[in-house]
């Protein structure tokens, strides 16, 4: 090997290094590429999520319009109301005394 070999040898060690973090730590490096991949992923799931209770929902939705007795176990649970012919009984609870 002659000097000029040499020194290029000595010079393309240390750049080739250099250019390795660059693509590693950049802006726009492999850290960042698996920083947006994580954050990706996690958009995925979440859209996954808000997909299932929007269909969810649009199912009570149609519930509510269209089956009547759904909507009157909504309004004897939530309401509290009764029917026309039904009457409700209250009763006291009986303390026992020791």
């Amino acid at each position: 090997m002659n000097w000029k070999q040499k020194i290029l040898l000595y010079l393309s060690i240390p750049i080739i290094f250099s250019l390795l973090l660059f693509i590693i730590f950049d802006d726009n490096g492999l850290v960042d590429l698996n920083a947006l991949k994580k954050e990706k992923n996690g958009l995925i799931e979440k859209n996954a999520g808000l997909t299932m209770d929007n269909l969810s929902l649009y199912q009570e939705i149609d519930r509510l319009k269209h089956d009547s007795i759904y909507i009157e176990n909504i309004v004897r649970r939530e309401l509290g109301l009764i029917g026309k012919d039904e009457v409700i009984f209250k009763l006291k609870e009986h303390k026992v005394k020791k």
